[in-house]
């Protein structure tokens, strides 16, 4: 991340108007929602400074204290902005406390972001001056045009093989498109069918108009005809052992929400569900496993996985005794084979596909999903959480409540 040493920030903050600093006196009212729009704004950097913008809490307009108390409660929240998903893709950014003067204030140092447009809560937010503003669509080109010229993830690289008949147009514009955007955003004059594409990054850009890798994944009927691991294997095996009775398999594909949907109606259907009608005045009802555990641990996999360089599927395996759940590809970035599962350690292969499973509704907060899943997993009376990793794979093994 981009920094500021001393001399240059005080300096910034000596300026009263500045359109890369954004003063709130305290974490109260409306400023969290205005501080998550000017987030959003310095990661846009539309003036393309390519130096972090400041967010300064407890420091007037003026650029005098507020003598707001600077408390590791408020840093919280204020790093929680990061991951709580309505900033999309996630912004990078560093929370922390710095006296200035002999002064304490808490700022938010945010980096401009590889992957424009960033959007909160529906809304492309730039800076225009020393005020923000909701994007208009010469703006949002010009941020497209911006991502055209970074190193991009796996997941925005653009698949040649595949055309823009290659991506349901319904999908997009009923399903993706509402859930993306603010209503009041959605002008059909204002923007065209591969303007929004673009902007939302299925198509590499309004004048190829070549799928991504992202595209096709959300919206494609069939991903694995481009990307051939693009799918998710699942077998129900009446036994322990793979050698044992194999009762079903399926292929489960399609665009990512309808994958995840079906996969979600599979997995309820092999999910069996004690009836207990004697120990209360009430029936009381108790899955072999909690959904919530296994939502969360196969959309991990999807999630997580790598698509490049194999053509094997995530594959959910239902025994007897246990589910496992396989995701290829090792851990990524800052997750390593040792502090897999800690809490707080997270990176992400895949951003834009996880930004995607957000706006779907298919995550609700990021880093989160191994302690979600091991808190469910407790409270129905399951056996925690197990893993194996490597390089190369993880395997998920969710056992059977007794």
């Amino acid at each position: 991340m981009l920094s500021l040493n001393d001399e240059e920030l005080a300096q910034l903050l000596a300026t009263e108007e500045s359109d890369r600093v954004e003063r709130k006196e305290r974490l109260a009212g409306d400023a969290p929602t205005k501080i998550r729009e000017a987030i959003c704004a310095f990661a846009n950097d539309l003036p393309n400074h390519r130096t972090p913008g400041v967010i300064v809490v407890g420091m007037r307009d003026d650029g005098t204290p507020a003598g707001t108390r600077i408390t590791d409660e408020l840093l919280r929240s204020l790093a929680d902005m990061r991951d709580d998903g309505k900033i999309l893709p996630r912004p990078t950014m560093v929370v922390q406390k710095h006296t200035v003067r002999g002064d304490d204030y808490a700022m938010v140092f945010v980096t401009p972001s590889d992957m424009p447009p960033v959007r909160y809560e529906g809304r492309i937010w730039i800076r225009v001056g020393l005020r923000r503003a909701v994007a208009s669509a010469q703006d949002e080109r010009v941020l497209n045009e911006k991502r055209k010229h970074r190193d991009l993830p796996f997941d925005l690289q653009a698949v040649s093989t595949a055309k823009l008949i290659d991506l349901q147009r319904s999908v997009f514009e009923n399903e993706y498109l509402p859930a993306a955007f603010a209503r009041d955003v959605l002008d059909p004059n204002e923007r065209s069918y591969e303007q929004r594409l673009a902007s939302l990054r299925m198509i590499d850009s309004v004048e190829a108009k070549i799928p991504t890798l992202l595209g096709l994944l959300v919206l494609s009927a069939r991903p694995r005809d481009f990307i051939p691991g693009a799918y998710v294997q699942f077998l129900r095996i009446v036994g322990t052992e793979l050698a044992d009775d194999i009762q079903d398999e399926t292929a489960i594909d399609g665009p990512l929400a309808e994958l995840i949907r079906r996969l979600d109606e599979k997995m309820r259907a092999s999910n069996r569900v004690a009836v207990d009608l004697t120990t209360g005045p009430v029936e009381r009802r108790t899955p072999d496993y909690p959904m919530a555990a296994i939502e969360q641990v196969v959309r991990n996999a999807i999630m997580h996985r790598t698509y490049e360089g194999t053509n094997n599927p995530v594959r959910v395996t239902w025994f007897d005794d246990r589910i496992e759940v396989s995701s290829p590809g090792g851990p990524y970035g800052l997750v390593t084979e040792k502090n897999f599962g800690l809490p707080g350690v997270t990176d992400y292969r895949n951003p834009n596909l996880t930004e995607a499973m957000r706006t779907l509704g298919f995550v609700q907060r990021f880093g989160v999903g191994i302690a979600t899943a091991q808190r469910a997993l407790s409270a129905n009376g399951n056996p925690p959480l197990k893993w194996e990793v490597n390089d190369r794979f993880v395997v998920f093994a969710l056992q059977r409540r007794p």
